[in-house]
């Protein structure tokens, strides 16, 4: 074991870290990517949940589509979220981390925000959202999924003007 991990070990006083060099640029960029409250959130929810659409998200942070795409984007684009497109939806989950020290931060990170006081908040406010969407309520009148939802309408309207024809 080198100084350096001998020093991070010191100062933290986790020993159970697995220490791997990553340059400084790329640890820089990683915490970086954490600094930002409303990205935090976001992990919490897909730490608590296998995949969110858009507008979960924007429905528990109370956030609008652009904030939440941004914000997405930047963690996507980072490698920590990735997403899925089913027809104008689209889904994020937590990507699988190879780097070792990167799982353990996220391992930290999980367990911090456990302990918020608004986690649990946080995670009901979501939690009423999907009960109320999956009894039909609609996404966000700006969102993507109201798009969808609407596009999907005024198509099975068109269909049906067709067949009555």
């Amino acid at each position: 074991m080198d100084a350096a991990a001998l020093d991070y070990i010191r100062i933290t006083g986790y020993t159970n870290i697995v220490y791997t060099e990553v340059p400084v640029r790329e640890a820089a960029q990683f915490f970086k990517v954490l600094a930002d409250e409303a990205r935090l959130k976001m992990l919490w929810l897909l730490f608590n949940h296998r995949e969110l659409c858009v507008c979960d998200i924007m429905a528990a942070l109370e956030i609008t589509q652009s904030k939440a795409s941004r914000h997405l984007s930047t963690l996507r684009h980072d490698g920590l979220i990735s997403d899925r497109k089913e027809g104008l939806w689209s889904y994020y989950a937590l990507r699988p981390l190879e780097d070792a020290m990167v799982r353990e931060y996220f391992a930290l990170l999980k367990a911090s925000l456990a302990r918020r006081p608004d986690a649990a908040a946080l995670l009901a406010k979501l939690h009423e959202w999907l009960a109320a969407k999956n009894r039909g309520a609609c996404c966000a009148r700006d969102s993507v999924c109201a798009a969808a939802k609407k596009t999907t309408k005024q198509m099975r309207k068109a269909s049906m003007a067709g067949v009555a024809r």
